[in-house]
């Protein structure tokens, strides 16, 4: 049974990045792929040991190296997922990103069959069976394990906003959902993800995390899909709220703020500030109104009392972070925006080689 620790938490500020992309053929519509592009033929390079397949045969993910500089991460980012686009083209594939894949329909494709998707298979079922989801998971290295537990509590108000600025996944199984997010609500239907419950601190997060292995609820910790936890391998913050970005730049742009906000949160747990506690139910709800609306979501504020346009969270978090990076996304047109932009003046099949990265 293989769980985490406390002592893996001993770096601050260190950021990782896992992008989920899809493989398409020259049409830009899914195609099965991972034989080829994982295990055929894996790659070397910055993809060496850094690229890994999900459920579908048509899902992949990378990984980037351990980035130890914020500045940094643009220029990674890039590279991994040139890389990637290089691999593909060498085996006759293309890369297409979004939080979902406009002309994926589940009935039709291939899972993978890795021994650890086929037991989710078997174990979730129809949820498991159709989650043809792609994210953007972020990683910030934290050095204590309390405090990143802290961290991950106060992050939870934060997340509904960052999961509207990156709406890039309207269409699923070939229909408008009339969702800005339908990924975040089609993974939801999965256990054990969504918004978590306040955690006191680590040892009581930890020991959800082993009852829940010990007790067959989960086979691995991996298993704990929520939108935010204390990554008790990698001793770090992981975020994975974000839909899958097609430009490079909204990439960037979240990981800078995800970083920014954590750095922050560490320096008030450091002063002593007290932790919000604040109802799942209100989060949930925040949340709900970010997959529906994206851009013109607006949040039930911290303190309960009010609310808040996206637009001003941007303005309020951009003034007090001393960051671009937000208001950089918010200026641009949403994905989910765009997607439906294409597809209503040019169609299905411009929308699917528009998500192309090549």
């Amino acid at each position: 049974m293989e769980l985490g620790s406390a002592d893996a938490f001993d770096r601050m500020g260190t950021l990782g990045v896992e992008e989920e992309f899809y493989i398409v053929d020259e049409r830009g519509y899914p195609a099965s792929g991972i034989s080829d592009l994982v295990y055929d033929h894996p790659p070397g390079g910055i993809l060496e040991d850094r690229i890994d397949h999900e459920l579908f045969q048509f899902t992949i993910e990378t990984q980037t190296p351990l980035i130890e500089d914020v500045d940094a991460v643009e220029g990674t980012v890039r590279e991994v997922r040139e890389a990637l686009v290089d691999h593909a083209a060498e085996h006759g594939y293309r890369i297409a990103a979004a939080g979902l894949h406009p002309a994926a329909k589940w009935r039709e494709l291939d899972h993978a069959t890795k021994p650890r998707y086929k037991s989710q298979l078997d174990r979730i079922q129809y949820p498991q069976h159709r989650n043809t989801t792609a994210g953007l998971h972020v990683h910030v290295g934290v050095d204590d394990a309390d405090k990143a537990t802290w961290i991950a509590n106060e992050l939870r108000w934060y997340l509904p906003p960052v999961l509207a600025l990156s709406v890039n996944s309207p269409f699923w199984n070939g229909f408008d959902t009339g969702l800005a997010s339908a990924r975040a609500k089609i993974f939801e239907a999965l256990p054990n993800t969504g918004m978590p419950t306040y955690f006191e601190d680590f040892e009581t997060y930890q020991q959800f995390e082993r009852k829940m292995v010990e007790l067959g609820s989960i086979e691995d910790r991996g298993e704990l899909w929520y939108d935010v936890r204390p990554h008790t391998g990698h001793g770090t913050v992981e975020v994975r709220t974000p839909d899958a970005q097609t430009d490079p730049a909204a990439t960037v742009a979240f990981v800078e703020y995800v970083h920014a906000l954590v750095e922050d949160l560490a320096a008030r747990y450091e002063d002593g500030e007290s932790g919000t506690d604040i109802r799942r139910e209100i989060l949930d709800a925040n949340k709900w109104h970010a997959i529906r609306y994206g851009y013109d979501a607006s949040f039930i504020t911290r303190d309960v009392e009010d609310t808040i346009t996206l637009g001003e969270f941007v303005a309020a978090e951009s003034d007090r972070l001393g960051i671009d990076s937000l208001r950089t996304r918010f200026e641009m047109e949403s994905g989910a925006a765009w997607q439906r932009r294409i597809h209503e003046e040019e169609g299905l099949d411009a929308l699917c080689e528009a998500l192309c990265l090549d």
